[in-house]
């Protein structure tokens, strides 16, 4: 069997639509139908990924999504209503990786789970080399960040997110590679979600000599990671 995949998700009709494409497209599949399960299944360290959805019984996604992250940094892809930017982005702060808008097929979550469990099988191979920008040490096949000698707990997307800006640091870097390098997707017209990635960023890092973050917004044209 593949990689092992826990839907978390009250849709019993759609869960099952999903869950059969998965398994044929080689993955093993564990479905949770409640918020407190998923959560209890999140944690037991079995999994690769989760896929959870927002509105749920007990507890809804959102709140699993906080108290898996409090333990764990698998990574995590959302569920969410087509057009329900709030429940997005608070997703992607609290540390989702990604968010897939229902209705879903399949081939789509498909998708989206191979492109995050290809960023995070580097993990899987170490180094002794490091890049050094500024305050902030960067181990890519370690997928690890340090901001003046403090480890920086990231999310897979995030890692890979602040990678694309080390690899280039000192230029600006579109929104558009951002997401094709780091989400394995081509940036929709509204997506927001690399601005909510990048804010969590921010927020784990810590600032330069002037109080200003080491990342700089560039209007209308991307992100810079600063080289002081």
């Amino acid at each position: 069997m593949g990689e092992k995949v826990l839907l978390i998700d009250d849709d019993v009709v759609l869960v099952e639509m999903i869950r059969d494409y998965l398994t044929q497209d080689g993955f093993e599949v564990q479905v949770a139908h409640d918020g407190e399960a998923g959560v209890r299944e999140a944690l037991s360290g079995h999994y690769a990924v989760a896929v959870v959805d927002v509105m749920m019984p007990k507890i809804n996604g959102i709140e699993a999504l906080r108290l898996i992250r409090r333990d764990s940094e698998m990574p995590i892809i959302m569920l969410t209503a087509r057009g329900d930017d709030t429940d997005r982005i608070i997703g992607l702060e609290l540390g989702a990786d990604d968010y897939v808008p229902k209705p879903c097929t399949g081939r789509e979550l498909s998708a989206r789970i191979r492109a995050i469990l290809k960023r995070v099988a580097k993990s899987n191979r170490t180094t002794k080399h490091s890049f050094q920008v500024g305050l902030l040490e960067f181990w890519p096949e370690k997928r690890q960040a340090d901001w003046n000698g403090a480890k920086v707990d990231l999310t897979s997307t995030e890692f890979s997110l602040l990678e694309a800006l080390v690899n280039h640091a000192g230029q600006i870097v579109s929104k558009e590679t951002l997401s094709i390098t780091a989400l394995g997707r081509e940036l929709n017209k509204f997506d927001r979600s690399i601005d909510a990635h990048m804010s969590s960023i921010r927020q784990k890092l810590g600032t330069l000599s002037d109080g200003k973050s080491c990342i700089t917004t560039v209007i209308r044209k991307g992100y810079m990671l600063r080289k002081e």
